[in-house]
């Protein structure tokens, strides 16, 4: 089976990567990455939020979401996945050339590489979970049968 590695945006497949420049809109905001997106959604307090929203970059995005001082919303364990899932979906249905992209690599197995992340990512050495990769393949599939 092929595989396909990711992790850096400038990475061949960077722009499978949360922190690749491509905005997204969902309820009605624009966020101007997934990563943007999926850091502030940690959060139960709106203003921390917007606050992540108009950062300057992803990875001060994430280092926001990282931050510990203010608090995780309750539930954010069981809606991690599922809120990823939602971002990753928007930046591939919202962006033509993306979707065309994702849909090229066939059946592929598509692998988040980083030693960085055993949970959304491989864990650099193939015995991280790949979440990440994983709801990447989920969405091809979904995408394939539009």
């Amino acid at each position: 089976m092929d595989v396909i590695n990711f992790y850096s945006v400038s990475d061949d497949f960077g722009q499978f990567s949360n922190f690749a420049a491509f905005p997204i809109e969902i309820d009605g905001k624009v966020w101007p990455t997934s990563e943007h997106y999926f850091q502030a959604q940690k959060f139960a307090d709106a203003a921390y939020r917007q606050k992540i929203r108009e950062t300057i970059s992803p990875m001060q995005a994430a280092k926001m979401g990282r931050d510990r001082k203010q608090v995780l919303r309750s539930d954010w364990e069981s809606v991690k996945v599922e809120i990823m899932r939602q971002a990753v979906l928007a930046k591939f249905t919202q962006h033509d050339d993306l979707r065309t992209l994702l849909l090229s690599t066939g059946h592929a197995k598509i692998v988040e590489h980083t030693e960085n992340d055993a949970y959304w990512g491989d864990g650099g050495d193939g015995r991280g979970q790949n979440m990440l990769g994983w709801i990447l393949v989920d969405i091809r599939e979904r995408l394939r049968v539009r």
